[in-house]
């Protein structure tokens, strides 16, 4: 069986806002207060410098001489989570978020962190930059990637139009609203998105990667192989779009093209389990069943919870007059939730 493979682009930057001050101090003798403010004013000469070991030394000095130096906190937690110190970041982030809980790039940050670290509660913090700034499209996009990954594709389609109305150029918007659309089979819209997304930016590679998938769901075989065949053109090392165009390939019924995809897939990365379970399923269509068994032992191996793999072995192994062994794959794939595993299995004794 072709396992579909979907591909969303979920993106973690985090937002390095850094607040400069304005006035520069120039007094010989300094008060704390403006000996705070120095402290700042080079932990954003560090950063911006990438010594982010000196940035963080300095914004600490700021806050010891001034404790409720909200932007000192933030700034802090933008350049430990540079460090990937990610509980350093939020512990900082929070006390900005006490000084002032209004402040939306805190709240922001702490919704990136939150991501990194897969914290469900990261989408409450999107929603708060959104009540306190409707316009800001970055949160819109990053709470639908939130739904999306919930399966709430249809409150990821809002969030991502909403960022879309925002930012009408949100290249990225576009091409996860038609990933989610595609996961509500509306594959004219999926195909529609796709489009936008690739007018705004030729070169997404995973966009071409994308409508192929959402073209050979609608059946146009030959427009999702020039598609995915783009994809690889603009990224060399896309083994996802070769295992794609390999399957598209199989649909359409060339097996040896197929075969030759999911190879080339499975040089680039040969822990792909999926192209191994796929160029069984082309090989089984060529008769080549010891082959066909060979490659589902690999994507096992791979994976051993991967259902799809034991049913196609016990396919091919009923060929090879291995019944006992094609039973017993059955009954596994049943086991693991192959609802076609309990269908093959009901003629075993």
């Amino acid at each position: 069986m072709i396992k579909k493979i979907f591909f969303a682009a979920l993106i973690f930057s985090f937002a390095q806002i850094l607040h400069a001050q304005t006035d520069t101090v120039k007094a010989t003798t300094l008060l704390p207060n403006q000996d705070a403010e120095k402290m700042y004013n080079q932990g954003i000469s560090d950063f911006a410098n990438r010594n982010y070991n000196g940035a963080i030394g300095d914004f600490t000095q700021a806050v010891t001489l001034k404790p409720d130096f909200e932007k000192a906190y933030y700034n802090r937690g933008i350049t430990k989570a540079e460090t990937k110190d990610y509980k350093g970041a939020m512990d900082d982030y929070n006390k900005a978020l006490i000084l002032n809980e209004n402040d939306t790039n805190a709240y922001f940050s702490r919704a990136q962190v939150k991501d990194a670290l897969n914290d469900k509660s990261a989408e409450s913090d999107y929603s708060s930059v959104i009540r306190l700034n409707p316009k800001n499209a970055q949160a819109y996009y990053f709470r639908g990637e939130i739904k999306f990954q919930n399966a709430d594709y249809k409150g990821a389609v809002d969030d991502f139009t909403k960022a879309i109305s925002n930012k009408p150029d949100y290249a990225y918007a576009y091409n996860d609203r038609g990933s989610a659309k595609r996961q509500l089979n509306d594959y004219t819209g999926a195909i529609a998105d796709y489009n936008k997304a690739l007018i705004v930016n030729p070169k997404m590679a995973f966009s071409f990667n994308n409508r192929g998938s959402a073209k050979r769901k609608a059946g146009d075989l030959d427009g999702a192989i020039q598609d995915y065949s783009s994809a690889i053109s603009l990224k060399k090392d896309d083994y996802i779009a070769y295992n794609n165009r390999g399957s598209a390939k199989f649909d359409k019924g060339d097996y040896q093209g197929a075969i030759d995809d999911f190879t080339k897939a499975l040089s680039l990365n040969p822990e792909y389990a999926y192209a191994y379970n796929n160029r069984a399923s082309a090989k089984f269509k060529l008769k080549d069943y010891k082959g066909s068994v060979d490659d589902c032992n690999a994507a096992i191996q791979l994976n051993a919870k991967y259902g799809y793999a034991y049913l196609n072995r016990g396919i091919a192994k009923e060929m090879l007059r291995d019944a006992s062994g094609a039973c017993q794959d059955w009954s596994t794939a049943a086991t693991l939730g192959v609802a076609a595993g309990k269908d093959y299995s009901q003629g075993c004794q």
